[in-house]
């Protein structure tokens, strides 16, 4: 769930476009969900992230059980890791023995979709589709049609150490301002540590900068006719820029030459008053595998088990993070592929995935998420959202590390937010409206 895009573009969009080109099946053609198919002694292949292997494995083979059951054909689950899926995907695509199922990060999906990578869908065929949660509709839909369907959604929270607030004498902050000041107050009262951060802030953790980008009025980039333009260097967004890094230089000890790839290890040592976290991060930080190479081993308690509770982040937008589900153009069992996907995301799936503390693809799931204990936080963050461009070419922004490159820069001092920012949108105008 963490968004960990680092890969580089490694092939062009054309190369996804070939992917539908002179594929199996015609990409214009719908598969149908709800056909009566006989899958005795077929196997479709689906590609999921390694999230669903080590946070949710029951929802899964649940998942597959009643496929198997509904259809007789079997499943097999390759589990891909987020840094180089994108690039194994658009080499796989370029091919004849594609998986039948993809998820994706729905930030990644729009170049797919434009490039028609994937099969059109029946959007009826799948339940709750009527609330399904904006942030993962938004890039499965084209010209009025459907090519992918909302999986889990993740909004952002702040995490908080209820045993260091409480010997400051803090109660959880209300208003940005009771954040900035709660930092102040455990910086005050652990000092004497250098390793100490009272907010942890990574300075490549481009989800959380630019959720104060958002906060301030700011926008990553917007439409201007025909032509996408970078809005990082508006006052609005430099606005929120300044107040991100005055947050991370001040109060953060961590290497702002760092992601967030590893803030919950690191929270779970102790040494840190508050994070800007995925919900399901409040039990990441208190059980952790015991061998993080092994996610089948056991997990075991952190130091700061029983000492961490999440409230929504004020004054600052949570971003809409999470994933969806497609079914390849070229998938030789198209129907039945629909039909696991639909399976995969309907009313029990998501219930499963509600009680592993990740929030529901739809609006009318989020009271249900709000009710299990631990995501009260999250669901109510899930009210308040943002979300990047909805471009074309908008993942290969994030391939390029602009927005990481651009915070580095701005967290060590190696250049100011105006000109960071000047230079970030020239960038972003380059990538995106490229032909």
């Amino acid at each position: 769930m963490k968004r960990r895009i680092a890969v580089a573009a490694a092939l062009a969009a054309t190369l996804v476009g070939a992917a539908a080109c002179g594929s199996s099946s015609d990409s214009s053609e719908t598969p149908n969900a709800n056909a009566s198919v006989n899958g005795a002694g077929k196997t479709i292949k689906v590609w999921l992230m390694v999230d669903a292997q080590s946070g949710w494995p029951e929802v899964v083979k649940q998942a597959n059980d009643r496929f198997t059951q509904a259809t007789g054909a079997q499943v097999q689950v390759d589990y891909q890791q987020w840094t180089d899926h994108l690039a194994k995907l658009d080499t796989t695509l370029a091919g004849n023995d594609v998986p039948d199922v993809v998820e994706l990060g729905n930030t990644e999906m729009p170049k797919y979709v434009f490039n028609q990578a994937f099969a059109p869908l029946d959007k009826g065929q799948f339940e709750n589709s009527g609330q399904w949660l904006t942030g993962l509709s938004a890039p499965c839909e084209l010209d009025g049609k459907t090519y992918c369907v909302p999986y889990y959604a993740g909004a952002r929270v702040l995490l908080y150490r209820t045993d260091l607030f409480k010997d400051a004498g803090l109660s959880a902050p209300k208003t940005y301002e009771d954040v900035v000041a709660a930092a102040k107050a455990l910086k005050a009262k652990n000092g004497n540590d250098k390793q100490f951060s009272a907010f942890l802030m990574p300075g490549k953790y481009w989800y959380a900068a630019m959720a104060w980008v958002h906060g301030s009025g700011g926008e990553i980039a917007k439409k201007d006719g025909d032509k996408w333009v970078g809005s990082l260097s508006e006052p609005a967004a430099q606005e929120g820029l300044t107040k991100w890094a005055d947050l991370a230089k001040t109060y953060s000890s961590g290497d702002p030459t760092k992601d967030e790839a590893d803030q919950d290890p690191v929270f779970a040592q102790g040494k840190t008053g508050m994070i800007y976290a995925n919900g399901w991060e409040l039990g990441a930080v208190q059980e952790q595998l015991k061998d993080p190479n092994d996610p089948a081993s056991a997990k075991v308690k952190t130091k700061v088990n029983g000492k961490v509770a999440s409230a929504p982040m004020p004054g600052v937008p949570s971003f809409l993070g999470g994933s969806n589900v497609a079914v390849t153009a070229k998938s030789p069992n198209a129907d039945l592929a629909a039909k696991w996907a639909q399976i995969f995301t309907d009313a029990k799936s998501q219930e499963g995935l509600i009680a592993k503390g990740v929030l529901p693809n739809a609006t009318s799931l989020l009271d249900k998420a709000a009710a299990v204990k631990g995501n009260e936080a999250t669901a109510q963050a899930a009210k308040e959202t943002w979300f990047v461009p909805m471009a074309p070419k908008w993942s290969d922004v994030e391939s390029a590390n602009v927005l990481q490159n651009m915070l580095v820069s701005i967290a060590t001092g190696k250049s100011s937010v105006a000109d960071a920012t000047k230079e970030a949108d020239a960038k972003i105008n380059e990538i995106l409206n490229a032909s």
